[in-house]
């Protein structure tokens, strides 16, 4: 079992469907060492402390600059022993400190189909620049925002009628089947990459 931290900043949806992958298939590959929040109250530390998981707070407000942000998360991450990192609704960046020691093995979540509508607000910015097809990108961390080689996506399309309420509860509905496929894949070493490109290989 591949020991992960997962990061997080909100309700933790995208936590609560690892954690269901991982206790509904003996072969997700993937055991979440800890949970670590950029600030404390969230209801995914809730999540976590529900499942056994241990969860740790490193607030963002304690730290001068990004670099020593991100070295603390790494510190946290490795004390648990996690090999990789998976970001479900972590709404910091992390710095180039944090790639070099987690190279390809830091994994995002984004509500659009990258490299459309990167950044904090993708589905306002979909649905105010009139696309019709939005949707969910998983991609490698980089030290550009929202950049690294994607992964895998799912199309969403954009009804006439959408809201950003209705949009962003359709995405995350694939959000929630993509981003255990993708984290199972790269437990078993299916994911290979060659530049900008993923590769999935059987392993």
């Amino acid at each position: 079992m591949l020991p992960v931290a997962v990061l997080v900043s909100g309700s933790g949806s995208n936590l609560q469907a690892l954690l269901d992958a991982s206790a509904a298939d003996p072969e997700f590959g993937a055991r979440i060492a800890v949970v670590i929040s950029d600030r404390p109250g969230v209801g995914a530390l809730q999540r976590a402390l529900q499942s056994g998981v241990p969860a740790e707070v490193v607030r963002w407000g304690e730290f001068n600059d990004r670099e020593s942000f991100s070295v603390a998360i790494c510190d946290t991450a490795e004390r648990y022993g996690a090999e990789a990192l998976i970001l479900a609704g972590f709404m910091r960046i992390l710095s180039p400190a944090a790639i070099d020691r987690y190279p390809n093995r830091i994994i995002n979540i984004h509500p659009a189909l990258l490299p459309a509508f990167p950044g904090a607000h993708a589905v306002p910015a979909a649905l105010a620049h009139g696309v019709k097809v939005s949707g969910v990108t998983v991609h490698f961390v980089d030290d550009e925002v929202d950049h690294g080689p994607i992964i895998a996506q799912q199309a969403v399309p954009v009804q006439s009628d959408d809201t950003e309420e209705t949009l962003h509860a359709r995405i995350q509905k694939e959000e929630h089947l993509l981003f255990p496929l993708v984290i199972k894949a790269f437990s078993a070493g299916s994911l290979r990459v060659v530049g900008r490109h993923v590769i999935w290989e059987e392993s």
